[in-house]
């Protein structure tokens, strides 16, 4: 039998920390050793996740964490910790020699400057965030296999990113002028309690927030423009859905070129012939949340509108999986020489 990699998570207690839990009880070949909360330190895994009770990752203690622990322990760790937070620990367990996935924000921009202009605070380590590497498979893949710090994306520029990339890559439409209609489940807000994600603010209601403010436009922007080869700023707009999990996205573009829907749907479907993990779908078929909750999949319909000359664009992803956790495990696995769908089952949890 082949020896397990011993991982670390930190913050296990967040829905992001639950998720992975939830896909390292099953991994072939990683062992979750470590993981923490300082909340929760002292209880088993099972005691806060009765889904794994009866199974050896269910009796885990959880602990404080430490780095000199982890770093003795792991050889790999999770960082699913808020922003600020994170990039405090990734240091620290980089200079154990320790490989990290940060699911946090913290590495995920380019320019310091801008993070602080996003995210309301400076960032304190600065000098890792010319080695981190952006997390998505499609389009960074072979990096992140020689990666020793992956920042992990964040959920809604997965769903934009992905759908966005094609066209932007082959030309197909302006960088100008670029809408992102983005809903998410709940889950998008973290476990902590806060009144607006309560069950009775948000079941038989839906609502838009942070309008032209949302903290992930810098991320969309930044990697756009690196596929487009130019600036590109865009309107990035968010609504709260009353479910629990999953984003579905519309994105509004402009068309540069004359073609109809069967030339743009070949051209996505060129880009990502060899990516099992998007789903280009028929002419005519639109995604939906439920086809890919608990999954890595993103589904993209197309809709080319002549009249307009608009390319409607519309993604549907986990957030949880796809969007935060399986996504770290993906970079985990490619980080450690591993195959990179092990331990990510691709059979949909059902509503």
């Amino acid at each position: 039998m082949t020896k397990k990699t011993a991982v670390g998570l930190v913050g296990v207690t967040g829905y992001t920390g639950m998720e992975l839990a939830r896909l390292l009880a099953g991994h072939p070949f990683l062992d979750l050793v470590r993981a923490t909360s300082r909340q929760d330190a002292g209880k088993t895994l099972a005691e806060i996740y009765p889904f794994l009770n009866g199974s050896s990752l269910g009796r885990l203690d959880i602990t404080r964490p430490e780095t000199r622990d982890l770093a003795s322990a792991c050889e790999l760790v999770f960082l699913a910790v808020p922003h600020k937070t994170a990039m405090v620990l990734a240091d620290e367990l980089l200079d154990a020699g320790l490989r990290v996935v940060d699911l946090s924000a913290d590495f995920r921009l380019t320019d310091p400057k801008v993070y602080q202009a996003w995210y309301g605070v400076e960032h304190t380590c600065p000098q890792r965030i010319p080695e981190a590497v952006y997390g998505l498979p499609e389009l960074y893949r072979e990096q992140v296999k020689a990666a020793r710090l992956v920042a992990n994306p964040g959920c809604y520029p997965t769903s934009a990113i992905l759908g966005l990339y094609p066209a932007l890559a082959e030309g197909l439409v302006h960088t100008e002028d670029i809408v992102v209609d983005s809903k998410s489940g709940t889950t998008g807000a973290g476990r902590k309690a806060v009144l607006a994600t309560a069950f009775c603010e948000v079941q038989d209601s839906f609502r838009a927030y942070a309008l032209g403010r949302h903290r992930h436009t810098p991320e969309i922007e930044q990697e756009c423009s690196k596929i487009a080869g130019r600036e590109v700023v865009l309107s990035f707009n968010t609504h709260l859905l009353p479910i629990n999990r999953g984003i579905l996205s519309t994105i509004y573009t402009r068309l540069k070129v004359r073609a109809d829907s069967e030339d743009i749907r070949a051209a996505y479907e060129r880009r990502y012939a060899n990516e099992p993990w998007v789903r280009v779908l028929p002419q005519g078929a639109l995604p939906e949340t439920r086809w890919v909750r608990g999954t890595m999949y993103c589904d993209i319909g197309l809709a080319a509108d002549p009249r307009t000359q608009r390319l409607v664009i519309v993604t549907a992803i986990d957030n949880l999986c796809r969007g935060a956790s399986g996504q770290a495990l993906a970079n985990a696995n490619d980080m450690l020489g591993l195959p990179e769908d092990a331990g990510l089952g691709m059979a949909p949890l059902m509503p």
